[in-house]
């Protein structure tokens, strides 16, 4: 059982990093090259699509990790998945704390009614985003090392 928990974690964490190495690497720049308003348009939509599921997505990664590091504390590799749990911790502290408020503001965000920084807060966000797709690649890194 617990060799069907250790592939799932590692499965669900790195099919998230997937999709957020995705959103800074290709969507956020494909957004970046659409004419006039429709990137921010684009983005606002993307906040609220992925905004609803990533919570449960980030938090229920580390759950499944410190599950995995308590179920198998005396096997080898526990170490390196309970880093993992703790990366995945700051990656939540940090989306709760910097990303998220942003990605509130934004999702609600039409060429209407759009601050005029609406530019350097996504900007700010991106940069966030790039510093925790870090944290989480590293995760994932850690928990794909455990299985060997």
């Amino acid at each position: 059982m617990l060799n069907a928990l250790e592939v799932f974690t590692t499965v669900i964490v790195g099919l998230m990093v997937g999709v957020e190495f995705s959103v800074a690497f290709v969507m956020n720049r494909i957004f970046n090259a659409l004419p006039e308003d429709s990137g921010q348009l684009a983005r606002a939509h993307g906040g609220r699509m992925l905004g609803a599921l990533m919570p449960f997505w980030y938090i229920g990664s580390l759950v499944l990790s410190a599950v995995w590091a308590i179920a198998g504390w005396d096997r080898p590799g526990a170490g390196l998945v309970a880093i993992a749990a703790a990366l995945l911790i700051v990656s939540v502290i940090m989306s709760f704390l910097l990303l998220v408020p942003i990605n509130n503001r934004g999702k609600t965000w039409t060429p209407e009614n759009r601050p005029a920084d609406w530019k350097e807060q996504m900007n700010r966000w991106d940069r966030y985003h790039y510093v925790r797709v870090a944290v989480i690649v590293a995760a994932f890194a850690l928990l794909a090392a455990a299985l060997v």
